[in-house]
């Protein structure tokens, strides 16, 4: 289906008016913002790559590039050197597809899927980093095996702070003597952290791969952990609680605690309808707020 007036309107926007020295990342926002806003309806053939080459200033190696990130996050199709790509008609999600899954089984794949983004950008906040650190791995064997290579990895982690009494893990009757609940997950926060920084830092030497990976510290226990993918997706999940016997030296310990791999992830994704982009959306805004404002640079290591 051709609208010609929306076609039109977008193609009287011409270069000049433009910011100089665009990348295809600037060109792929301005249109997905189009595409989501409606100004682009599912259905709606594109200006032609020539003409989003005039309109934004750049070259057409550049709106192609745009067009494949917008292809990989579902937004158009058929994208090709020949002919102009058309809006993506959202399809009806399966059952399976929004099926809520135990994190270990759940976020892997997902992880996988956002390596496939040319920028891939991950924003988690959890308790320990475990789950996201295992779900790496899949992407990490990927791209050592030249199946994928990301131009770009930038990741943001919020864990509790070291300096705070946390809501759990924690001892069910008294106060935790001798900091041994307290240190033994420390010690798993900063593990967990430090294997996840390297794994893909070091992605910069072995690939050419530009990497940031980022952590600060909440002072706060997260009740929920919630993982945040390419600004598309949205997983969100319930730390709950149970009693269990910790050994700790010669002693157990009861105490509260959460199995964070084993908590069932709700997959929220944008364009999936109004109650899904509006989650995604403010899920974003969220997870910003904290990470401007009540949060502290996060060293991991077990000194002060």
């Amino acid at each position: 289906m051709v609208v010609s007036a929306d076609h039109t309107s977008v193609n009287e926007r011409k270069a000049p008016s433009a910011p100089p020295h665009r990348s295809h990342h600037d060109v792929a926002d301005e249109l997905r913002d189009r595409i989501r806003s409606g100004r682009l309806r599912p259905g709606q053939r594109m200006p032609t790559q020539a003409e989003l080459a005039v309109e934004f200033g750049v070259e057409r190696g550049t709106v192609r590039q745009a067009l494949r990130i917008l292809q990989s996050e579902q937004l158009l199709a058929n994208v090709s050197k020949g002919s102009p790509a058309t809006v993506a008609t959202p399809s009806a999600p399966s059952h399976d597809e929004v099926r809520p899954e135990p994190t270990m089984v759940g976020l892997a794949p997902r992880i996988a899927a956002a390596f496939e983004s040319a920028h891939v950008e991950i924003d988690a906040l959890c308790l320990t980093s475990i789950s996201l650190t295992m779900a790496i791995g899949e992407p990490l064997r990927q791209i050592h095996a030249g199946q994928l290579k990301p131009a770009k990895v930038d990741v943001r982690v919020l864990l509790p702070s070291r300096d705070i009494d946390l809501a759990f893990p924690a001892p069910v009757e008294g106060a935790d003597e001798g900091g041994h609940v307290h240190r033994r997950w420390l010690d798993q926060r900063n593990a967990q952290g430090q294997v996840l920084r390297h794994n893909l830092t070091a992605l910069r030497q072995s690939h050419g791969i530009d990497v940031r990976v980022e952590f600060r510290a909440l002072p706060f226990t997260p009740p929920v952990k919630l993982y945040l993918l390419n600004g598309t997706e949205a997983l969100f999940a319930y730390y709950t609680l149970a009693k269990r016997n910790e050994e700790f030296g010669q002693e157990y310990l009861e105490m509260w605690d959460a199995e964070g791999t084993q908590s069932m992830l709700f997959p929220f994704q944008q364009g999936d309808g109004l109650r899904d982009t509006t989650f995604v959306e403010q899920s974003h805004l969220w997870f910003n707020a904290l990470w401007e404002t009540i949060s502290e640079d996060l060293k991991l290591h077990p000194g002060p």
